[in-house]
């Protein structure tokens, strides 16, 4: 990751200029150009600079969509889709301009079938939303990437989160997508059977590709039954490795974990300061099953022997709510309980996964690497599925701090990849993990290009993000 590398693209200034009028009329006071509005549609989560875009329209249906997309693309004008904005990478970035296309209006449940466990949403609304619009038919959705993302969203980056390690990613939980294509045409990718075997997997072909093949109109989820016990609890270890050992363990025993996530010592302290928690400052493990009350119960026991094989203390569970409920509040606190540590500076939150039996390793020589580099950087993790996260605490201001940073995101990368992992387990590739994409699949980056030519020619689907593409424009 290099600030060197977020760059702007060349500017259609002329189709700009046409569609900005033949917009405001069509959509009215649901189109606005206004700066303070273009600034809210674009990178602001981290250090990636923000990049805005010409307009942004308040959307309200499919059939919208498809206007503002027949029109861009008449006039070869980008169009970047926009949900709650919270993604890490720079993904609703307009680095060629254009218009922002924002959903926050089109959040119906279209369809919800209980007997088949599957539902049917628009893109904007958010999975805390979909989940209390769920509540009473016994049913939830159970992807979790911490942020109050939008569906849409989630499913455009693939995201994946604390429930992952039993529940799947989105790409596991996406049965079917209605898209709107570059030619602004209508397209269906599949039915909501649980399989297919009819043609190309054109579903899992959008899941993931941030906008930049299509622009997503509705999403068919997998469900799954509210559990009749959620029971949860921490257990803390003598070193990060002991922690990362415990939970291989309980995965390769087929323990079935619905969350296990590892948070080291310094993200503890700061969770402490931050969310007013009085945990012990040491590598600590935030465990959660699902289930009935013996399976429940027997779970935590084959767990909290596992623990204490590897030096863990007394597993200490609960099934009350409200206990778990702030546990886990903070736990998806961490991004602003890092930042609390040094206020005024910025936050770069970055990721990696690895095979699970790699993980000690990995976390491990991460943990010296900061330590080497004298660096501020909480850990936290989604221990049960080798995914973890590094928030670095840095002064954006200083250039001898951001180079630090920058270099150390590029060994992180490198010792996953070393490890056969990827450079990113769910917050996807956007603007700010572009260089490490080639180093982990080589000459599959350009068939990837390949597929974004033959599907948008012109380049006007949120382009700048994934790879750099060449256009005739």
């Amino acid at each position: 990751m290099a600030l060197a590398d977020i760059s702007s693209g060349a500017r259609n200034e002329k189709g700009i200029a046409e569609a900005l009028p033949r917009l405001a009329a069509r959509f009215g006071a649901r189109f606005q150009t206004g700066e303070a509005i273009r600034a809210q549609h674009a990178h602001t989560t981290t250090y990636i600079p923000a990049q805005l875009p010409d307009g942004v329209v308040f959307v309200e249906n499919a059939e919208e969509v498809q206007a503002v997309v027949k029109l861009c693309a008449e006039l070869k004008v980008p169009v970047v889709p926009f949900g709650t904005g919270s993604s890490l990478e720079g993904q609703v970035n307009a680095p060629y301009g254009g218009i922002s296309i924002d959903f926050c209006n089109m959040k119906r449940v279209l369809e919800v079938n209980a007997e088949d466990l599957d539902c049917t949403v628009e893109p904007g609304i958010t999975r805390e939303e979909l989940n209390t619009y769920l509540r009473d038919t016994g049913l939830f959705f159970p992807i979790d990437p911490g942020a109050n993302a939008s569906i849409g969203g989630m499913a455009s980056t693939r995201a994946s989160g604390t429930n992952a390690v039993r529940y799947g990613t989105m790409k596991d939980n996406v049965l079917a997508l209605t898209a709107v294509t570059a030619t602004g045409e209508a397209i269906r990718t599949a039915r909501r059977a649980r399989k297919s075997s009819a043609g190309y997997d054109l579903t899992r072909l959008l899941v993931g590709a941030e906008g930049t093949l299509g622009i997503l109109t509705s999403v068919t989820l997998r469900l799954q039954g509210i559990p009749a016990v959620i029971a949860g609890g921490i257990c803390g270890f003598p070193t990060l490795k002991d922690a990362c050992d415990a939970v291989i363990m309980t995965i390769q025993l087929g323990i079935p974990v619905a969350r296990i996530e590892l948070v080291n010592t310094l993200q503890i302290k700061a969770c402490n300061a931050y969310s007013g928690l009085t945990l012990p400052e040491q590598p600590t493990l935030f465990v959660e099953f699902h289930g009935n009350e013996e399976s429940v119960r027997l779970q935590s026991e084959e767990f909290g022997a596992i623990a204490a094989e590897y030096g863990g203390g007394a597993f200490q569970w609960t099934a009350d709510a409200e206990e778990r409920a702030k546990l886990w509040k903070a736990r998806h606190n961490v991004y602003w309980a890092a930042k609390a540590l040094r206020p005024g500076y910025s936050v770069i939150a970055t990721d990696v996964c690895v095979p699970i039996s790699r993980l000690a390793d990995c976390v491990a020589e991460t943990e010296r690497d900061i330590d080497e580099h004298g660096l501020l950087a909480p850990i936290v993790g989604h221990a049960g599925d080798g995914n973890f996260h590094v928030s670095l605490v840095f002064d954006d201001k200083d250039p001898a701090h951001v180079a630090a940073v920058e270099a150390f995101v590029g060994r992180l990368n490198a010792r996953a990849l070393a490890m056969d992992g990827t450079c990113t387990g769910e917050h996807g590739i956007g603007q700010g993990k572009q260089a490490f994409l080639p180093m982990e699949l080589g000459g599959s980056v350009e068939l990837m290009r390949q597929i974004k030519q033959a599907l948008d020619p012109d380049n006007i689907l949120n382009p700048g993000k994934i790879f750099s593409v060449r256009t005739a424009q």
